[in-house]
């Protein structure tokens, strides 16, 4: 039987996220294999870190321990930039 609770919206055009939380058992690894078939399936004009925060929204009557949760969480922490790496300066001496 489909649950018909939550259609595809634009922050979950395929319904992966969606799908993720109906499976029993699912791992984090299996989780993050998700996340990012639905990152590249997200249109260009949608802003991922908006569509994360809806899907959070949506899903927030999941269990907190869901392996998934903690993927979309984890995809609203911004990255720490530690500054350029390589390059032609740190090839080439003066």
């Amino acid at each position: 039987m489909i649950d018909k609770t939550h259609k595809n919206t634009t922050a979950d055009p395929k319904g992966l996220i969606r799908e993720s939380f109906r499976i029993d058992g699912i791992s984090t690894a299996e989780c993050r294999s998700i996340f990012i078939d639905w990152s590249l399936s997200l249109p260009n004009e949608v802003d991922p870190k908006v569509a994360i925060a809806e899907l959070l929204e949506q899903h927030k009557s999941a269990p907190q321990d869901h392996p998934m949760l903690e993927i979309l969480r984890d995809g609203l922490l911004t990255p720490e930039i530690k500054g350029r790496r390589g390059g032609r300066k740190t090839r080439v001496k003066s």
